[in-house]
């Protein structure tokens, strides 16, 4: 009794007991990809801190035969009870004699199975030569090394990782390290990879299949390889030549050298992420790391480069240098995603990848205005808690103000201070405020005091700007899109410009309210005309949208800001800010739905791509609400939208012009698939057309792969299907028949476009058949029409249990997000609550009450729209009669 009550005292707790933490693993596994198991050994080296009866490790889902420690002396101990506990993920083991402080070995015999969950030590299918086959991969981020080998599954506990290997002769194997011996007996090869440097256990990593290889040695003799499926390694070489500029950019910019001999990457039939970062061994999903010129999209070709930048960062913020605990996951991921595009931009300054960062901006000001929102460093009680906290919070929030802090303290600072931050930490864990005193230190700034603000509470200010003669008015608040006041306050980096970018000025903002005179910036007389300088001059504040914020103008400061777009003066990212900040206003009921609508209007020949990707997706969001909100204008809407749209749609055309810019090819795609999604009749025609075309000819340059990028022929098929089925027959057998995987994520994304209940249910079968990938589904959620969210919900709750036995929790946020969140009313978010009152699990908890919250927004905004009816409806008159 009471040593089961003892063993009660680790359960239920946030982190292992540090009794004993380990020094290094001699990890042997044997796989039998026939039935899907396999059995294995590791030897811990340990240190014993505290003399203690019992050793806690982490094991999941493992059954455990044999275990023995023994210490410096060589004497032997076995102990009289191993406890599992499934609930908690630990092993109990208890010693009858006390274990002494020391150095000695625990080594467990172990096994498991080979799962279909894409998490641990799990087996996907491939085809080799018409016949299926099983391979074996790793994903054990955040903690899911524990599913393959007993171990301390905590990124504070790093060790050395040397691991043996058995499997089939004909295959490769893949690890973290290279290979430094391979044995053959008969059908079993034996592979024995080299030690790894001290790293943390969600970063091991294994790959088991049939691969072409290709590789290249940097200028520092680090061998890149890619490994690719099998008669596809031409697809892998734009990867390649990413990972080694790559390499070579974080190299010089953080001051010390990638510290592996090699640095592998793996393309995967099933992955449950994007990539993933193992040292030395980044694995990806197949169409995030293949490229293929003549089938790839721009778009396609632009997120691979930003994720394999991504990937190659980790190897220092992350691997080289990792987060104490998950409280600070921010500090890989944020800081990843920052530097992914920094690389991005070395590599390729044509696309202006820092304007499309503000998509990045964008993503982490939406979630961060909710109530249901939380702080970057988010407080990680339990481990499992981990899984909902790598959401946009920690990736876009965190990447957005590490660029705001930069542009704060200059870049050549910076990059001395995260140089030394490396260095200082290099082979070790830190937190926040480890990266704060480096910043500090260089900078002889407090940093922790401005970015505690940003980082240890959820949420950030709406400046309210007023001129009155030359001074201008700056209030802060906490700005929520549920119209509630929060009541946060931050060290705001103020930026402004008064009619000319010539005409800066910054300072911080500590306090509520400050006022500005901004005499100085004004011009002499004789400098400029009084229309642009004088009375009616345009003061934009956030320039360029460097930080984390929103701005709220007063009617004059509008006025102005309207004219200076309309004439020309503002930047894209400018312009882009303008709009995105009049919708979150309007959003949160404190700006009106007519004044965004007539400040849409004034983007009528808008050409730059960011902008007119802002512009779609506000033109999206408003159809979803006034939809619900006034359905007899639904149409009248889409009309002003087609109206706004067709400029550059015709400017555009299907066709790419020879040596066309690469924003261009992504903008023609947006537009275009706009247009279908409105249900432009020409825009249907054209691609009705050429997607028959491309039925009698895969080949044809009618329908180019960055036209399908768009799909605007896919959705135009599928808008259709309620009157000719015999598209949307069509386009499975395009699913069916494609090779590509990049061409089965194009069909996915505009299955469920259909308007149509009964085909639409047809689809929603097919996404959880055999058919479609498990890690796939989430391509068609996100694709299903305006018209098909009661249809979906409905289904959704018809086959809950089917879906939470089949898919793991990261999918099931997508069912949540993609299904709930559309609705725009509060008895919706009633029902929704009442369903899952009895379901929900800590997997999507926060997930499901983010899209309840953001529904019941949604629903604030359709009341005050159906109180300003008329208004709208002769506002749309107008626009109409414009043309």
């Amino acid at each position: 009794m009471d040593q089961k009550h003892n063993i009660e005292q680790f359960k239920g707790q946030p982190r292992l007991p540090k009794f004993a933490i380990p020094k290094s693993y001699h990890l042997y596994l044997r796989l039998d990809l026939s039935a899907c198991t396999f059995s294995g050994l590791v030897n811990i080296n340990l240190s014993i801190l505290d003399s203690t009866k019992y050793v806690v490790l982490n094991a999941c889902e493992l059954s455990v035969h044999q275990v023995l420690f023994t210490n410096s002396l060589n004497h032997i101990f076995t102990p009289c009870d191993v406890v599992l506990d499934a609930d908690n993920e630990i092993l109990v083991l208890v010693f009858e004699q006390v274990l002494g402080t020391g150095e000695g070995v625990l080594s467990i015999e172990f096994s498991g199975a080979l799962n279909e969950q894409l998490k641990g030590l799990y087996k996907c299918s491939y085809v080799d030569k018409g016949v299926r086959k099983n391979m074996a991969v790793t994903q054990f981020e955040a903690l899911h090394a524990r599913r393959c080998f007993p171990c301390w599954d905590e990124p504070a506990l790093k060790a050395t990782f040397k691991i043996t290997l058995d499997l089939p002769s004909e295959l490769i194997a893949l690890s973290n390290m290279p290979i430094s011996d391979e044995k053959i007996n008969g059908n079993v090869k034996t592979v024995y990879f080299e030690e790894s440097p001290k790293m943390s256990s969600y970063l091991v990593a294994l790959a088991v299949g049939l691969f072409d290889h290709i590789e290249e040695t940097t200028a520092d003799g680090i061998k890149v390889g890619v490994y690719c499926p099998v008669g596809k390694s031409d697809e892998g070489k734009f990867a390649l030549e990413v990972a080694v500029k790559s390499l070579e950019i974080f190299t010089r910019y953080f001051s010390m050298p990638y510290p592996l001999p090699k640095l592998d990457m793996v393309a995967v039939p099933e992955f449950f992420g994007g990539a993933m970062e193992n040292y030395g061994l980044i694995i990806y999903r197949e169409n995030e790391m293949l490229h293929n010129d003549l089938r790839s999209t721009a778009d396609k070709k632009q997120r691979l480069t930003i994720v394999v930048a991504h990937e190659v960062a980790h190897q220092w913020f992350g691997n080289l240098v990792t987060m104490e605990w998950w409280t600070h996951l921010w500090l890989n991921e944020g800081f990843a995603t920052w530097i992914s595009y920094m690389a991005t931009d070395m590599m390729f300054p044509e696309w202006k990848i820092w304007t499309q960062f503000l998509q990045e901006t964008n993503g982490g000001l939406r979630l961060d205005a909710q109530e249901q929102s939380h702080p970057i460093e988010v407080k990680i009680q339990h481990a499992h808690e981990v899984d909902e906290a790598f959401d946009a919070i920690g990736y876009k929030k965190g990447s957005a103000v590490i660029r705001m802090l930069q542009g704060y303290i200059g870049e050549e600072i910076f990059q001395k201070s995260l140089s030394l931050y490396m260095k200082r930490h290099a082979w070790s864990n830190a937190s926040t405020e480890d990266l704060w005193s480096a910043l500090s230190e260089v900078s002889s700034i407090r940093v922790n005091s401005m970015m505690d603000g940003w980082t240890k509470q959820k949420g950030y200010p709406v400046i309210s700007v007023k001129s009155k003669d030359h001074v201008l008015e700056f209030q802060q608040s906490q700005f929520l899109l549920s119209g509630s006041r929060g009541d946060g306050q931050w060290m705001v980096p103020i930026t402004l410009c008064l009619g000319s970018y010539e005409r800066r000025k910054s300072f911080l903002l500590e306090s509520r309210t400050e006022n500005l005179d901004t005499s100085d910036l004004l011009p002499t007389s004789g400098e400029k005309n009084e229309d642009e300088y004088g009375k009616a001059s345009w003061i934009k504040v956030n320039v360029e949208q460097s930080g984390f914020y929103r701005v709220k103008y007063g009617d004059e400061l509008n006025a102005r800001l309207r004219k200076a777009i309309e004439k020309g003066f503002l930047s894209a990212t400018d312009k882009f800010g303008i709009l995105d900040d009049r919708y979150a206003l309007c959003v949160a009921c404190e700006q009106s739905l007519s004044s965004l609508l007539s400040l849409m209007d004034v983007y009528k020949k808008e050409t730059d791509y960011i902008v007119l990707s802002k512009l779609i997706d506000v033109c999206y969001a408003v159809l979803e609400v006034l939809r619900d909100a006034l359905p007899d204008l639904t149409n009248a809407l889409k009309e002003f939208f087609i109206n706004i749209l067709l400029f550059s749609a015709e400017k555009l055309g299907w066709e790419s012009e020879p040596g066309e810019s690469h924003l261009n090819a992504l903008m023609r795609g947006e537009v275009l698939m706009a247009l279908a999604a409105f249900d432009h009749a020409k825009t249907h025609e054209q691609a009705l057309q050429r997607f028959q075309a491309f039925l009698d000819d895969r080949s044809t340059p009618l329908l180019s792969a960055d036209t399908k990028r768009q799909q605007a022929a896919y959705i135009a098929v599928m808008r259709n299907a309620n009157t000719s089925r015999d598209g949307f027959e069509s386009l499975l057998q395009v699913y069916r028949e494609a090779d590509a995987v990049q061409e089965k994520e194009r069909v996915l994304r505009t299955i469920a476009s259909t308007p149509d209940p009964n085909i639409l249910v047809e689809v929603l079968n097919f996404l959880i058949s055999e058919e479609v990938r498990d890690q796939d589904i989430i391509y068609g959620l996100a694709g299903i029409s305006l018209e098909g969210h009661e249809i979906a919900w409905r289904w959704m709750k018809e086959n809950w249990n089917f879906i939470t036995n089949k898919y793991g929790g990261g999918t099931l946020t997508h069912f949540i997000r993609d299904i709930i969140s559309p609705f725009c009313s509060n008895e919706k978010a009633d029902e929704v609550e009442a369903f899952f009152r009895s379901r929900v699990t800590s997997a999507f908890a926060m997930n499901l009450k983010q899209s309840i919250e953001q529904v019941r927004i949604k629903a604030r905004l359709v009341q005050s729209i159906k109180q300003v009816r008329q208004p709208l409806q002769h506002l749309l008159k107008q626009f109409a009669c414009k043309g």
